[in-house]
């Protein structure tokens, strides 16, 4: 059963690092194929802040066979109609069924289905390793015409783009109450990125977009959240646009370098550490690309150095001594002064 969860709220700023300084980090290690690799030691990684080595001040490792986490990592499959084409709703629900009944409906991970529309956000609150049963649930989702910019142009990307930030700010403040790992796996394009000609930000929407970046970045690491955005081809929508988010990666700094572009699905799903896949119509496959290996990863802290002053950016890479790997992780946090008690 889907539940309606309340309207979401503006992000608040994030809260100052606590005392004690250490900032944690899940990260994901994979070969060259995509496989995880479970065999790294902690004298294998090296952690970049700005660019300086950072000494770990703890280490776990989880295989997901002999050590697995507790709780194991959720799955959150959210399935975005308020920026989905109308054709598509029906497809997209065909490959999540797809998905939830392999292995005969036997899933390797909890799972909750979420559903973003114009009229907010439903929930299932309790998630379940029955695909079958999700199936059920599934069931309820229907297809319906996007009230939001069918006839308002401009002013309803605006608000797409401003609601569906809000759900996702919602979510990840939502979701630091809940322990464990979690990956959000948002099915849909993305919301509108305002960077037409129609669009013409002001001091005062840079420093919102600022703090809203600032915000999630804070809350999407401490709840534990890693951001995936799978989508399928839309035959409607110019391919160019698929790879307009790649030149909104870098951190933002400030808030008169901040832009509606970096709090795009793709930007924040990369940034946390996540995945962008597709536009293809295997979004079953996409999915369980996703999962794959999921209660395998590496969790490792780190106490950040003095910041000069509050929101201070901080660029993080995590490398690791043995060729062929790639690490995955938060790719940056802003750090605040320490508080005197």
């Amino acid at each position: 059963m889907l539940v309606l969860r309340p309207p979401a709220n503006p992000p608040k700023a994030a809260s100052p690092i606590a005392a004690a300084g250490h900032i944690h980090l899940d990260v994901t290690v994979t070969d060259a194929s995509g496989n995880p690799d479970t065999g790294l030691q902690p004298w294998d990684f090296t952690l970049f802040d700005n660019n300086q080595p950072r000494k770990i001040l703890s280490f776990r490792s989880f295989d997901g066979v002999a050590v697995k986490p507790h709780p194991p990592v959720r799955v959150v499959l959210l399935i975005d109609t308020a920026n989905l084409p109308f054709q598509q709703v029906a497809f997209v629900r065909s490959e999540m069924r797809k998905f939830l009944l392999q292995n005969g409906g036997h899933l390797a991970q909890p799972v909750s289905l979420f559903l973003f529309s114009d009229a907010g956000l439903r929930v299932q609150p309790q998630p379940s390793i029955d695909g079958n049963a999700l199936v059920g649930v599934l069931d309820q989702i229907q297809g319906g015409i996007r009230t939001i910019d069918s006839a308002q142009a401009g002013e309803g990307l605006l608000e797409r783009f401003q609601l569906s930030v809000r759900q996702l700010a919602y979510i990840a403040q939502n979701e630091t109450k809940e322990p464990g790992r979690k990956l959000l796996i948002w099915v849909g394009p993305g919301w509108p990125t305002l960077d037409s000609a129609n669009f013409s930000a002001t001091e005062r929407d840079q420093r919102r977009y600022f703090d809203t970046i600032v915000a999630l970045s804070h809350d999407l690491r401490e709840s534990r959240i890693v951001l995936d955005s799978v989508s399928a081809t839309d035959p409607v929508s110019s391919g160019a646009d698929a790879f307009a988010y790649r030149s909104f990666l870098k951190g933002v700094t400030s808030s008169n370098r901040a832009d509606s572009g970096n709090l795009s699905l793709k930007v924040l799903a990369i940034r946390s550490g996540g995945l962008v896949l597709g536009p293809d119509n295997d979004l079953a496959g996409q999915i369980d690309r996703c999962i794959a290996g999921a209660d395998a990863f590496y969790r490792i802290s780190f106490d950040p150095p003095p910041a000069a002053h509050a929101d201070e950016y901080h660029d993080l890479r995590i490398e690791t001594g043995k060729p062929g790997l790639t690490a995955r992780t938060s790719s940056g946090y802003y750090n605040q002064p320490k508080q005197d008690h």
